[in-house]
């Protein structure tokens, strides 16, 4: 007789347990469910937002080309203008010193012709 009293104590506590067990699955479920379309309008949000942003890259994409393509002008420019200014300054140099050396040259003559007139001058 206790063995049917604790069996059946037993089996009213085990079938409480099953409702809530159900009841807390069922809340699971519905929980889940929110969460599920929650994600999904979210990911949808993304989707668009990333489409958004893909088309906005497309519009601005020129322009960094254009800029990108000024830079390299610019470069080009720059390697042009240090070419000429060396080749000027190479001539100025060569110039400069042909002068130089021209002016040089002249003085020495010069004075080599007048030592020699003195010389002959004093010989004579």
């Amino acid at each position: 007789m206790i063995l049917v009293l604790f069996i059946g104590y037993f089996l009213v506590r085990l079938s409480s347990t099953l409702k809530e067990t159900n009841r807390s699955i069922s809340v699971l479920t519905n929980d889940a469910d929110a969460l599920s379309k929650e994600v999904e309008v979210i990911l949808s949000n993304a989707n668009e937002l990333l489409e958004d942003v893909n088309q906005k890259v497309e519009t601005i994409d020129p322009a960094f080309q254009a800029v990108a393509d000024l830079g390299t002008s610019v470069s080009d420019l720059n390697s042009a203008t240090r070419k000429v200014t060396d080749r000027f300054s190479g001539n100025a140099k060569k110039t400069a010193g042909a002068g130089i050396a021209a002016s040089l040259g002249k003085s020495a003559v010069s004075s080599f012709w007048q030592h020699h007139k003195n010389k002959k001058q004093t010989n004579n």
